[in-house]
C-alpha cells in the first residue's frame, strides 16, 4: 500500500470515527431532553389535576363550615361528609407530591446530557489539540503515527464517557412502582 493510500485510509477511518461519536451522542442527548419533557408534561399534568380537586374539595367543605360558622349545627351527614372530603385532601395533597417527584428523574436526564455535551466538548477539543500538531511540512509517515495517536487517545475517551453514562435514570414511583428510563 502507498503511503499515500496508508494516509487516505487513516484520515477517513478518523473522520468516520468523529462522525459516528458525535452522531450517537447527539442522538443520546436528544432522547435525553425529549424524556424530561415527557416527565415535565406528565407532572404537569398530575399537579393539575391533584390541585383542581383540592380546589373542589376544599369548596365543598366550606359550605359546612359557614354553617358551623353561622351557629348551625350539623347533621350526621355533614359530618360524615367532612371527615371524607379531608381524606380526598390528604390524598391529592400526596398525589401532588409524588407527581413533583419527576424533578429527580430530570436532574438525572439533564446530569447526563451535561456530561455527554462536555465529552463531546473534550473529544472534539482533543481532536483539535493534535490536529494543531500536524505541520504543513509534517511527511506522511509523521501524519499516519499523529492519526494513529489521535484515534486511540479519541477511542479511549469514548469508552471512558460511555462506562460513565451507562448508569439508567430511575425513580421508585409509590403508584407505579420502579420506572427506568435508556
Amino acid at each position: 500500500m502507498t503511503r499515500k493510500k496508508i494516509l487516505g485510509s487513516h484520515v477517513k477511518r478518523l473522520l468516520s470515527g468523529v462522525s459516528d461519536h458525535g452522531r450517537r451522542h447527539l442522538t443520546e442527548v436528544e432522547t435525553d431532553l425529549l424524556q424530561t419533557n415527557l416527565l415535565l408534561e406528565e407532572a404537569i399534568e398530575k399537579l393539575t389535576r391533584n390541585f383542581m380537586a383540592i380546589h373542589e374539595a376544599v369548596s365543598a367543605q366550606q359550605a359546612t363550615i359557614e354553617l358551623l360558622l353561622q351557629g348551625g349545627d350539623p347533621s350526621a351527614e355533614d359530618k360524615a361528609r367532612l371527615k371524607e372530603m379531608n381524606e380526598q385532601v390528604s390524598g391529592y395533597v400526596n398525589a401532588a407530591i409524588t407527581s413533583m417527584q419527576f424533578q429527580d428523574m430530570t436532574s438525572q436526564l439533564i446530569d447526563r446530557t451535561l456530561k455527554r455535551v462536555t465529552g463531546l466538548r473534550e473529544f472534539l477539543g482533543t481532536l483539535g489539540a493534535h490536529g494543531a500538531e500536524v505541520v504543513p511540512e509534517s511527511g506522511s509517515d509523521e501524519i499516519v503515527d499523529l492519526l494513529s495517536k489521535v484515534s486511540m487517545a479519541l477511542a479511549i475517551q469514548s469508552l471512558e464517557l460511555r462506562s460513565v453514562l451507562r448508569k439508567a435514570v430511575s425513580q421508585k414511583h409509590l403508584e407505579s412502582g420502579d420506572i427506568e428510563l435508556f
